[in-house]
């Protein structure tokens, strides 16, 4: 070849290694979302939930949301246990119960945490001033849950007993009703409700709550099988969770914004009640001892069958959340 023919072909060459590669033309293949069902409440507790659904950082995660909403979270694990969600959030009360009924179940994470949530709200009409005037007096509850918990708890701290009052089982929504219409003298319940009696009650209305007789975790449950079989997917659940906690502290006008709209709940309501919820992913290093004082309590009143106290440690699955928050577990709460 001449060199007047070579110079030509060996620019050309050079020029070729300079220029980008073709793009890839070929069409990318989205990956599916993998739907679940998760059963969570309107309620304050859940709303790292709430935020997480909000902001999208369950589809971050790949997962596409089902929500099954409950006004309390007794009615969430039932969805659960009844195999229409796989992932639950409700308090620890409802959890035990159903650990003593035989249930295979998993807590993965502590969502929040408050030892201010439950408190008994009273007419001061009905003669009621002090704890003492409880005795005698109607008090509506939600049976199997912290409402029940905290109102034997309230009494005990105040050297009564449930004989010395008369009990009127209600549903969280039917409590302001049967307040204001004298149904009840006064209801053991938790926020939302608990504030919003005691504002319609007004000077009317006194409170008794008590942070040193008992702190409510509310917690993500799972089946055991489920956990066994999902790894990847409770990890994708929390990381998502995560997400929410950490936008909620750095966001907290956005958060409430976002709970007042999906709850349907008045957004000076939701930032009044704010202050009270610690809003972490954690597992909470107490959670045992509290599963296990409602266990004897429920036993000692006879509402279980159960007689023996279960290995709470046997209920708790750590692995996912060490997985992917390990600080969670350092000196948490």
């Amino acid at each position: 070849m001449r060199m007047n023919q070579l110079i030509p072909l060996c620019l050309a060459l050079l020029m070729g290694c300079d220029q980008a590669p073709a793009p890839d033309t070929k069409p990318r293949v989205a990956v599916p979302l993998q739907k679940i069902a998760v059963a969570y409440t309107n309620q304050p507790q859940s709303t790292l939930i709430q935020v997480a659904v909000a902001k999208n950082y369950f589809a971050e995660e790949g997962l596409e949301i089902e929500s099954i909403l409950h006004t309390f979270g007794k009615a969430s694990l039932q969805s659960l246990l009844d195999h229409k969600a796989v992932f639950a959030t409700v308090a620890e009360t409802p959890f035990m119960f159903n650990v003593l009924k035989g249930e295979k179940i998993f807590i993965i994470a502590n969502i929040e945490a408050s030892g201010l949530n439950n408190a008994i709200v009273a007419r001061r009409d009905a003669d009621i001033a002090q704890p003492s005037d409880l005795k005698g007096k109607r008090i509506g509850f939600t049976p199997g849950t912290t409402s029940d918990f905290f109102l034997d708890s309230l009494l005990t701290a105040n050297e009564l007993r449930r004989e010395d009052i008369q009990t009127v089982p209600l549903k969280p929504e039917e409590m302001q009703e049967a307040v204001m219409d004298r149904k009840v003298d006064a209801v053991s319940t938790w926020n939302y409700p608990l504030t919003q009696i005691n504002k319609q009650l007004g000077k009317n209305g006194i409170l008794f709550a008590d942070p040193t007789i008992y702190t409510e975790t509310y917690n993500v449950a799972a089946h055991q099988d489920y956990v066994h079989k999902n790894p990847e997917t409770v990890k994708r659940f929390l990381r998502a969770i995560i997400k929410a906690e950490d936008f909620s502290r750095l966001n907290p006008a956005e958060a409430q914004a976002i709970m007042s709209t999906a709850t349907k709940t008045d957004l000076d309501l939701v930032r009044e009640v704010w202050s009270i919820f610690n809003y972490q992913l954690v597992l909470d290093k107490r959670l045992v001892i509290t599963l296990e004082d409602e266990s004897r309590w429920a036993m000692k009143h006879r509402l279980t069958e159960q007689t023996e106290m279960p290995d709470f440690r046997q209920f708790i699955h750590s692995d996912s959340l060490m997985a992917v928050k390990p600080q969670a577990f350092s000196g948490n709460r």
